[in-house]
Order: C-alpha cells, then structure tokens, then sequence
C-alpha cells in the first residue's frame, strides 16, 4: 500500500458544512484533496435548504411581524399600510443562499481543492466512481450528511405545495391559510412561527406530550406557552395517521397517542418535520465491508476513523446530534487527524439553538439528564424580564438556567430563553470548555445594558446572591 499511487490523499465525500469545512483544512495542511458533490452548488442542505434560507425567512418575517403588528409604531416610527411581497422575500433569501455558496466554491478555488461533479460511490475502501469517473484516494471522507426522515402513509410533493417538506416550506409561492405542522422539534417550530408571522394558521401536531424533544424540561414547558401566546395550536400527545390530499387541500387524521377517538382537521398546506436521516444509500458501502448501525449511522472512534482502513466520517451520517456546527467541527478534526496533528471535538459541549422569536439554545445536560447520571445538582435562574435590556426592548419572555454540580460548583448545563439565545449560548460553551464554575460567572464583568447579564445573574442565583431578582 505505501508504494500505491493515488490521484489524491484526500478525497471528502459530500460537500456540506462537515465536508467542505474538511477538504479546506486537509488542503491547508498541504494534502492534495478533492470533493466529490452531486449538487449544483456546494454547501449542502445547511447553505442550500437549511440553515441559511430558513433563517432568512426566520428575519424576513420577523421584521413584516413588527412593521405590521404595531411593534414599530410603539417606538413612535410610523409606516402606514403594510403589505406583504412574498416574491421579494424569497428572492432576498434566494440572493443569499447563491451569495454563500458562491463563496465555498471561491475557498475551493482559493485552497486548490478539487470539486468532483457527481454522486459518489465506492468500488473498494481506496477507489470511488463519481459520474464517469473513476478516482482513487489514500484516505475517503464520508460526509453525505441527512435528508428529511419520512412520514409512513404520507407522500411528499413540495412541487404540489400541498404536503411538503423544510425544502417546500422554504419555497412556498403563497401564505397557506391554515398549516399543520407535523412534528414539534426545531424545523417545525421555526418553519411554523415563519409562516404564522406571515398571515397563516399554524397547527403543530406532536406525537409527544411537550415541543423541543432532547431540551431541558423547564424550557419545553415554557416553549409551549410561547407558541400558544403567539397564537399557535399546540396538539400534543397527537398522532397523525392519515393525510388525505384532494385538489390543493388536506384532511389530517389525528388520534390521541395513548389512544382515544380520532379527529380531522383540514389544511391548504402540511409540512411534515419529524425527524431527518443520515444518507447512506447509494454509497455503496456493502462493497467495502462498512455496514450502518440500526439507526442508519456510519460509527466511528473518536479520531472519526471508521472500522475500514482509510475511510473515515463525520456530520450527520455519524452519531450525535445533526448540527451544521458539530459537523464543522469534525470537519477541521478529522483533516488534522487525518495530516498526523490532533484533531479533537468534545462533543460533550456541542450548543444546539431553535431560531424562533425568542430563541431558544442550550448546551451541556438537562437537569433531568444530568440527575439521571448521578449527579447532586443546584439550579439557578434568572427571568429575562428582570433583565434591563430585554425589558427596555419589550422582550419580557424566556429565562438563563445554570446547572451546576454541587459539590464542585462546575457548570454541567446552560439553557436559555431569549430574543437572542442563540448567540448568548456561546459565552457558555466557551465557560463550559474551560471547566468554568458558576462562581467563575458570576464574578466576570459583563457589559451593561445587554441580555448576556441574565447569564451572569443566573450564575449568581446559582448561589442565591441574585441582585436583580
């Protein structure tokens, strides 16, 4: 094998945030690399039908909801009639989406890697076929990253716009009167809050009995009461058996989840969000002796080797949450590892945020995880509406909440409700990683007005030495 010739040292299967982000260090580290992408543009569903064009609806429609439900005028600034051009929002969106993945295929150009147009896939561990040609590499980079996870019984046709999925709800030509939204996790939530702001219904169909699975207790509760006060229906506890789609309308079949008589409820538009999958197929991974596990997922050891000599992954297609930035992180990782440095992710501090208005973020434990793990705990909170910024900005929802370990006072958990959750996350994920305790919180200075105060006050009452509460 040492004295095989390949046509690269790295080849990075999928170019999404996990595999453009690889194929860019391992290039930087002096590795010949190409990426193999069957995608018109590169950045994958995150820059393409995810993240970036969901969150630019998420401001759009943030800002048409302030113009138009008064908001603005209580700051004494006056506009009148306000209508809505959809057409233009979409092409804000679609101008930013083109504008971002323009730019990954510039740092490609800039770092010399390749881009490989196709889908690829594996004759041997060392040998890959994308398109019509056949290529070879020392090492293979699966990064495919997820695609939606389907509904049993229910067909998708986002063309229709009738019952679509997050990349039809991102395309809607029109503002659906009435639109269930099946699954209550976080493209659900967000996609539904984009649409409510906009003029429609919105009816959030959960088979659980709280939103925001895999979230702290305290902030699912409180989610609920958001979503109501803003005016969504919240049907938990719900399932849905049966869409029934006639002309441009929907009949959902719903029945309690732990039983009960079964109701109908009729939509111009659903969107099914309950779940995405990690993408295998076609990968041809039988050929190389690599099977998925139950879930679907490529496993891998902690330098995201996988059980073949040469092939490694990261993203989606491995386990852990599917996060654009947790997938970035192994990208860099496994480049370095894969160049002879050390490439490390703590995937125990992995921040995961709902861009709703307010937002939604967290990292570390729950305090229901953390007291299932055994651990003795104490608890601070601090309300967003005894924060001065936030009250100053009319933004009175949400809270911080701390999880501290109580013997050690180090911090295990921060969870978080606010206007700009988000970006609050990061002071405590930086904490986090460098073994902070809430002490070490409360007593850094943190700038006055802003919403991060409500982390350090948090931190404080983590102790009970509040100061604004």
């Amino acid at each position: 094998m040492a004295d095989q010739t390949f046509d690269y040292d790295v080849l990075v299967i999928g170019a999404g945030p996990g595999g453009y982000v690889a194929a860019i260090r391992a290039a930087q580290l002096g590795l010949k690399v190409a990426c193999a992408e069957g995608r018109a543009t590169l950045g994958g569903t995150c820059l393409n039908v995810g993240c970036i064009p969901s969150k630019a609806l998420l401001h759009g429609s943030e800002l048409y909801d302030e113009a138009a439900g008064g908001m603005m005028a209580k700051y004494g600034i006056k506009t009148g009639p306000v209508s809505l051009d959809l057409a233009a929002m979409q092409a804000q969106k679609d101008e930013s989406v083109k504008g971002l993945t323009g730019g990954i295929e510039f740092l490609f150009k800039k770092n010399k890697v390749t881009w490989l147009k196709g889908y690829a896939t594996f004759k041997d561990a060392r040998t890959v076929t994308i398109a019509d040609q056949t290529v070879t590499a020392k090492n293979v980079i699966i990064a495919t990253g997820s695609s939606v996870t389907p509904l049993p019984g229910v067909s998708v046709d986002n063309d229709a716009g009738v019952v679509v999925d997050s990349t039809g709800a991102l395309a809607l030509a029109r503002v659906p009167d009435h639109m269930v939204v099946i699954g209550g996790g976080v493209i659900g939530l967000e996609l539904g809050s984009v649409w409510r702001r906009l003029g429609a219904q919105v009816t959030v169909v959960e088979f659980l009995d709280q939103l925001l699975p895999g979230m702290d207790g305290d902030v699912r509760k409180e989610a609920a009461k958001i979503f109501k006060k803003q005016g969504m229906t919240l049907k938990l506890s719900t399932k849905v058996t049966v869409v029934e789609v006639k002309g441009q309308k929907a009949t959902l079949t719903l029945e309690p989840s732990n039983g009960g008589a079964a109701e109908t409820l009729e939509a111009d538009c659903v969107l099914v969000a309950i779940g995405r999958r990690p993408n295998t197929d076609g990968l041809g991974l039988g050929a190389i002796g690599l099977e998925p596990n139950a879930r679907g997922q490529i496993e891998t050891d902690h330098e995201f080797r996988t059980r073949i000599d040469g092939v490694w992954a990261v993203g989606d297609v491995i386990p852990g949450p599917m996060l654009a930035h947790k997938a970035e992180d192994e990208g860099i990782a496994v480049a370095e590892n894969i160049a002879g440095l050390t490439g490390i992710v703590n995937h125990d501090v992995i921040p995961g945020v709902v861009y709703t208005s307010p937002e939604f973020a967290g990292v570390g434990l729950t305090e229901e995880a953390a007291k299932a793990a055994g651990h003795e705990i104490k608890v601070g909170k601090f309300p967003m509406m005894a924060n001065s910024r936030a009250k100053t900005n009319h933004e009175p929802d949400g809270f911080v909440k701390i999880i501290a370990d109580a013997k050690t006072d180090r911090v295990l958990g921060v969870w978080c409700i606010a206007t700009l959750a988000g970006t609050m996350i990061a002071e405590a994920a930086l904490a986090m990683e460098f073994g902070a305790t809430s002490e070490d919180i409360a007593y850094t200075c943190h700038a006055h007005p802003t919403h991060s105060e409500a982390i350090k006050e948090a931190a404080m009452t983590v102790n009970g030495k509040p100061i604004h509460i």
